[in-house]
């Protein structure tokens, strides 16, 4: 009965349009009633709980890292970098887009920061070229995604402290899948233009080529100082936060010059935005996931799902199909922050990896940030390409199914996602 007290008093509340920091509250304040607990404090004190967590400091500092990289011109420089090596080739813009994709997500790990930069710069230029606009924005969207999976990873810091799983584990796991993920939209890309015929960019010189990269070059350091000195033990993913903030804001200002002084309260309002509606959800969920405890919801879904628990790649398809159905109806963050409390003790009963589950889950929610009806990244691709939702819809579907792919395959082959973890370890 609390399995449906706490389900319905959730959706009821977001159904009647209460935000979903404040439905997890009145959530938490229904399965109270319902439980006879009475004092309020409750309340405030595991509010203060969720959100009184060291690492979650890294949250702000890749927020402001992001802002302060497509200020400061590093976002920009990479398009060009790719635009020059790549760009001459048959649909070369959307391998642009892709591979740009791929390296933002390991520079900010935001996909709407992410999405918003790609699109803006390569939607216009995709459009002029001939591409059809629907198939451009779902695949920029779908390239957008990849940001939550790659490290350093946002969802993946919420993750591990709501779950209690290695932050820096997670990172290293999720480079191989994102990559994965990458070259999966890269051949759907392949497979949906072979009948078009768009206009191409001039071939660049090999002299040009290299201009450009050494023009980008300052950005694409920052990815590996970040994994090498995580893999290496010389700062954790808080501190990695704060030097991926330090070093933007260095480029911008003084290698760029792209950033004024007087842009700098801009930038930090935005990024204090931007943090301040995470960390609020987070809080909020401490709640909720204190009761979900409490009442011993999940050993009620590990009763539902008993049948599969001796086969953990049944029971690992399971659970990733119930994370892809509730990512329709629900955004990133609030997924993650929902469903880890309810599946982490289920998963760890099955003796499935904390750590290849994360990834997995990580990587599934990101799936959902294109799924309609919600969509996020898909109401910004539309929102800069001017483009209505409907058509869309039916561009990002090839690149969507490509990516389901890859968590199948993943699901198959749990190897693929550990296999990074293994070798850094020997």
């Amino acid at each position: 009965m609390i399995v449906f007290v706490f389900i319905v008093s959730l959706l009821g509340l977001m159904a009647l349009g209460m935000p979903v920091a404040f439905a997890l509250i009145g959530c938490g304040l229904a399965m109270m009633l319902y439980m006879g607990i009475n004092d309020p404090q409750i309340v405030i004190q595991n509010m203060w709980d969720g959100a009184n967590s060291f690492p979650l400091l890294a949250v702000p500092f890749f927020m402001l890292a992001g802002e302060l990289m497509n200020a400061g011109g590093m976002t920009r420089r990479i398009i060009t970098m790719a635009m020059a090596w790549i760009g001459h080739i048959r649909g070369g813009l959307g391998y642009v887009a892709v591979i740009a994709a791929v390296i933002m997500a390991s520079l900010s790990g935001s996909a709407v920061a992410d999405t918003a930069a790609l699109a803006s710069v390569l939607i216009p230029l995709m459009r002029n070229a001939g591409y059809d606009i629907n198939r451009s924005c779902g695949l920029i969207a779908c390239g957008g995604i990849i940001a939550p999976v790659i490290p350093p990873s946002i969802g993946m810091i919420i993750f591990g402290v709501t779950g209690g799983v290695s932050i820096t584990k997670l990172f290293i796991a999720g480079i191989v899948p994102g990559i994965l993920m990458g070259v999966a939209i890269m051949l759907a890309w392949r497979w949906s233009i072979q009948r078009d015929k768009p206009r191409v960019e001039p071939k660049r010189t090999m002299a040009e080529r290299f201009t450009e990269t050494r023009n980008a070059l300052w950005a694409l350091v920052l990815p590996v100082v970040i994994i090498g000195g995580l893999k290496a033990g010389l700062f954790t993913p808080t501190e990695a936060a704060v030097i991926a903030a330090a070093y933007s804001l260095f480029v911008g200002l003084f290698i760029y010059r792209e950033i004024k002084f007087a842009d700098l309260f801009k930038l930090m309002y935005r990024a204090a935005e931007t943090t301040a509606v995470i960390m609020f959800l987070v809080a909020a969920a401490g709640v909720s996931a204190w009761l979900i405890t409490t009442a011993n919801i999940p050993q009620q879904v590990a009763d539902m799902v008993r049948p599969f628990m001796d086969n953990k790649m049944l029971l690992t398809a399971v659970l990733m199909l119930l994370v892809l159905v509730v990512g329709t109806a629900l955004d990133f963050t609030p997924t993650v922050l929902i469903m880890t409390p309810v599946l982490m003790p289920v998963v760890k009963q099955a003796g499935i990896d904390p750590v290849y589950f994360g990834v997995l889950f990580i990587m599934n929610n990101a799936i959902g940030l294109v799924t309609p009806p919600v969509g996020t990244v898909l109401n910004v691709v539309c929102g800069v390409a001017k483009v209505p939702m409907s058509g869309v819809i039916k561009g990002v579907v090839p690149f969507m199914v490509a990516q389901i792919v890859v968590l199948a395959l993943l699901v198959i082959f749990p190897q693929i996602v550990m296999w990074p973890l293994q070798m850094m370890s020997r």
